[in-house]
């Protein structure tokens, strides 16, 4: 039933949505004549109303007539709640919302996914616009909305977000600002293996925000980007207190991060070319506040690999583990003040982590403070297994500590570990441990937490003394063997074979692993007999004495498997036990075989299908333990020396060579670099298309890159190794990525000591000096950059002189000792003189003018950045001149030249955007809203802060800390 008249159509809609409920004449009126209603109007509702009547009753909805009534409240509509949608929409997302408040996510998002089918489009969608947008109708429109955005939370904490993509994107496409909403659909699209996709959709946004509203993107948004990129910034962090005397690096130097960053100011105009002089009043010393105690945020972590889409059997085991997870008192209440510590154990092979990720999964919504899980590499092949503090590292990181809050040494992390888990309720999952020394740390003090742990070995320590409870995990029974089969195969083809699958089941010792990789192979194609693979695996028995015991039957299906894959695909699979990380790109492999990307794609697809490797991320790729431990036998024994030494140097042109690409991205000006190798045949870098694959790229990388450069001595690769480092060195300092970046330099000067090189000796020595300093050890620091100085010296490279200079004197400027700094300056700037390095000359001069700032000269800091900004000018570097201009505008703030330095800093933004230098921009927007602040314009000054926290956000950088603090206090101020 449609009414034809516009007016009747858009009263049975304004009924429909308060089905059940009275609507007033006033009300009605008011919806239906939106530019004021004729004096007729009463009359020409009760018409409307009357023919309504009629209406329903003829058509009876479907054998009953809906009743229109009139009462003392006004005119109501009464329906059915399942002849409704907006009823039975209602009702649905009730019961989600009480599903989500009962700890069952799947539950709750089947239930989302049923209201949202239900949703078509706008409420009212059939009733003129004027009417449409009545607040009436708009609230349902919202009310939908609402629902999408805690549908799409409870779908990805379920791992089920495939599930509300389509109302997502369609609520999306409706509100294209509402920043809540895209967040979501990022994150979603993310969930769903669409990263190209989210990141675009956070591009999207982020340009119309800009465009349309003038501002970037707010911190829901933000945390989206990064999560799809691999971190999770928390949504506050501490902010550490910058002290008057703060030195400031350059802005072509590795000597630290930039200062921070501001909102979008106004559309400003490029100044002249040089800046004007000024006699301004007396100094006035800048106000200092005392710094706020370190605030961790509550951040809820979700780590847990992707759960396998084919469990089969271990249900007496899975009963074990839920009983032992929820061990009580006689009284109900906890046993001990101690977490509940589950240890399964057993052969390799044997399905200890499917079981463990498995369980976790069905018993997530237990913890509702989240989930940590760590690969400790217990029996990694290569015996790097990963030690405590760094696995502790990453458990902070996870739970919101900033890179720059990280503790040193791992008594200290595991306290504040135990700290923040104090009064929470985790799920800790520990796979791979090599023993009870290396869980120990690992264990939080809660009661409400537990802790799951998987080791080959028995943890005889953890039972004794920390009272954890064992599994003992043994093959398959006969019948689960054959349940894994058939979820494979499909029953009906093993019951047709049941002779030859019980034989498959023996011959793979009934370990899981060795049974996926059969099935994969057997379900190839269905000419393919399982009576075939049985006599084949027969054969391949005996003569496997690598493996011992019950390993030599999945030794056996190694070999089989392997026998079966076309020789390009059998190669890269050898070869990928050369890399040294438990995860590797697709570029990467490329590398390591010489193949061409296409390739390469396919082999890794069949590796994939094969069950050889698994891809637990889209484009990379991992393997259990001991299948690369058996592909490392068979490049041994099937590769020459010669082979496994051209894959590595390929692998490792692959990592400089992309590498030294993604930091020219991020730092288009930074010019400490040497040529590297020539490049193998067959290398091939990843392909970067701008600052956000370039920074995703490094992110993910950054580990194996690691591990590249603290093992590249093993084939004689030690230039790649200790340039890698130096390539790294700047995005691990700007990421306040304090561990990596220490280690990174001392593995490349210990490249560069055995190579005798004394040129990788000088870079190293200077990069790592300067990361000591981040991290307060100036003893060792200033050690490292007075070798560095002798070393530059001695070749008479007077640009690493100068650089090294330029360490030294930040060093000495950060413990407020300027005469020092200037001396250095002072040499640093005759070594450019002597180079003819105008640009070098520029940057000095800056640095001496912000030296002047930081001893209160600010006129004389006004003369010496003045003659650096036309410099840069000369020579056409647009970075230099607006830190310059930058510097220009900080010492007219200081002398109380608000209006000069408002025009400085926004000159310095034009240029910095001209770059996409977008930390610096940050910087340079911070400080105008430190002179906003100044003015007493707080509310434009809050604006400010807020949008350079979220440009600093966006890249991960340590100094969002200042401004965040700093927005924190503002709230208390005046608006």
């Amino acid at each position: 039933m449609t009414p034809s008249p516009p007016k009747q159509r858009a009263l049975l809609a304004l009924l429909l949505v308060r089905a059940g409920s009275p609507v007033g004449l006033s009300d009605v009126i008011d919806v239906l004549w939106p530019q004021g209603p004729p004096r007729s109007a009463p009359n020409v509702v009760r018409h409307h109303v009357s023919a309504l009547r009629r209406l329903l009753s003829a058509e009876g909805n479907g054998g009953g007539a809906v009743p229109l009534t009139r009462g003392c409240g006004g005119y109501r509509l009464d329906v059915d709640a399942d002849c409704l949608d907006l009823l039975v929409f209602r009702q649905l997302a009730e019961r989600a919302r009480q599903a989500t408040r009962d700890g069952s996510p799947p539950t709750a998002t089947g239930l989302y996914a049923d209201a949202l089918a239900l949703w078509q489009g706008p409420a009212a969608c059939g009733i003129a616009a004027e009417v449409r947008t009545h607040p009436v109708f708009a609230a349902v429109d919202e009310e939908c909305v609402s629902t999408v955005r805690a549908a799409a939370a409870v779908a990805l904490a379920a791992g089920a977000s495939d599930r509300v993509l389509a109302p997502l994107r369609q609520a999306a496409a409706a509100h294209p600002l509402d920043e809540s909403v895209q967040a979501h659909l990022v994150l979603a699209l993310s969930a769903t293996g669409r990263q190209a996709e989210a990141l675009a959709a956070y591009r999207a946004v982020r340009e119309r925000l800009a465009e349309e509203l003038g501002v970037g993107p707010g911190r829901e948004l933000t945390d989206a980007q990064q999560r799809v990129l691999g971190q999770h910034p928390a949504a506050a962090r501490r902010a550490r207190p910058q002290p008057e005397a703060t030195a400031r690096p350059a802005p072509d130097t590795y000597t630290g991060d930039p200062p921070p960053p501001p909102r979008t100011p106004s559309a400003v105009t490029r100044p002249s070319r040089t800046p004007s002089a000024v006699t301004p009043p007396a100094p006035r010393s800048p106000s200092t506040a005392a710094p706020s105690p370190p605030r961790t945020p509550r951040v809820r972590p979700a780590h847990l690999p992707a759960d396998l889409p084919v469990f089969a059997g271990r249900d007496d085991d899975l009963a074990r583990a839920e009983a032992l997870s929820t061990r009580r008192g006689s009284h109900g209440a906890t046993a001990s003040p101690a977490p509940t510590i589950t240890v399964i154990e057993g052969m390799a092979g044997v399905g200890k982590t499917s079981l463990a990720v498995h369980w976790a999964h069905g018993v997530a919504s237990r913890f509702p403070d989240g989930q940590l899980y760590a690969d400790l590499r217990g029996f990694d092949p290569a015996g790097a297994a990963l030690e405590s503090g760094e696995i502790l590292r990453a458990f902070l990181h996870g739970l919101g500590v900033h890179p720059q809050d990280m503790p040193v040494g791992l008594d200290a992390r595991a306290a504040l570990y135990r700290h923040l888990l104090a009064d929470r309720r985790v799920l800790v999952l520990l796979d791979n441990a090599r023993d009870s020394a290396q869980v120990r740390p690992l264990l939080p003090g809660a009661p409400g937490c537990h802790v799951m742990v998987t080791s080959r070995n028995r943890l005889q320590g953890l039972i004794a003394a920390e009272g954890a409870r064992s599994i003992v995990l043994g093959p398959l029974s006969e019948a689960e063997g054959r349940e894994v089969l058939s979820r494979r195969l499909g029953a009906q083809r093993i019951a047709a074979e049941a002779a030859a699958a019980e034989a498959i089941i023996a011959l793979c010792g009934r370990l899981p692993l060795a049974l996926a990789i059969v099935a994969a192979r057997a379900g190839s194609g269905p000419g393919f007999p399982l009576a075939s693979v049985a006599a084949e695996l027969r054969e391949g028995h005996g003569g496997l004495d690598a493996f011992s015991g019950d390993e030599a039957d999945v030794r056996a299906v190694f070999s089989w498997s392997h026998r079966y894959l076309t020789p390009t695909t059998a190669r890269l699979f050898r070869l990928l036990s050369l890399h040294p990380g438990p995860e590797v790109s697709r570029h990467a492999a490329a590398s390591l075989a010489g193949l061409g990307p296409r390739e390469a794609r396919a082999a890794l697809a069949d590796l994939t299908r094969s069950h050889l490797l698994t891809e637990p991320a889209p484009g990379r790729y991992a393997c259990h333990d001991l299948l690369r431990a058996y592909a490392g036998e068979r490049v041994r024994a099937e590769e020459t020396e010669h082979g496994r030494r051209d894959a590595l140097g390929r692998l490792l042109d692959h990592a400089l060579h992309t590498a030294q690409t993604a930091v020219d991205l991020l730092y288009p000006h930074r010019t400490e670099r040497e040529p590297p190798p020539s490049r193998h045949t067959g290398a091939t870098p990843a392909p970067l298309c701008g600052r956000e694959s370039a920074a995703a790229w490094l992110t993910v990388e950054l580990p194996a890159l690691l591990a590249l450069v603290e093992s590249a001595d093993t084939g004689g690769f030690l230039t790649h190794a200790w340039q890698l480092a130096l390539a790294l060195e700047l995005f691990a300092d700007r990421r306040g990525l304090r561990d990596e970046q220490i280690s990174l330099q001392r593995a490349g000067l210990a490249a560069a000591e055995r190579l005798g090189d004394p040129l990788g000796r000088a870079h190293l020595h200077r990069t790592l000096g300067f990361a000591l300093h981040r991290t307060g050890a100036d003893a060792e620091a200033r050690s490292h950059l007075d070798r560095a100085l002798r070393l530059f010296t001695a070749l008479d490279h007077r640009d690493g002189q100068a650089r090294t200079l330029r360490s030294l004197a930040f060093l000495a400027n950060s413990r407020a000792r300027h005469e020092e700094a200037l001396e250095h300056y002072a040499r640093a700037l005759a070594h450019y003189r002597t180079t003819a390095d105008v640009r070098g000359q520029a940057n000095v001069l800056n640095e001496i003018g912000w030296t002047h700032i930081l001893r209160g000269d600010h006129h004389e800091a006004l003369t010496r950045c003045a003659t650096a900004v036309a410099l840069h000018q000369d020579t056409g570097d647009a970075g230099g001149e607006a830190a310059a201009w930058d510097s220009i505008g900080y010492a007219h703030h200081h002398l109380g030249q608000y209006t000069h330095a408002l025009s400085c800093y926004r000159q310095a933004l034009v240029l910095y955007r001209e770059i996409g230098e977008r930390t610096l921009e940050a910087e340079s927007i911070g400080h105008v809203g430190d002179t906003l602040h100044a003015q007493g314009d707080h509310r434009a000054a809050r604006a400010s802060w807020e949008h350079a926290a979220a440009i600093l956000a966006e890249w991960g950088h340590p100094d969002a800390d200042r401004l965040l603090e700093k927005l924190h206090d503002a709230t208390t101020g005046p608006a």
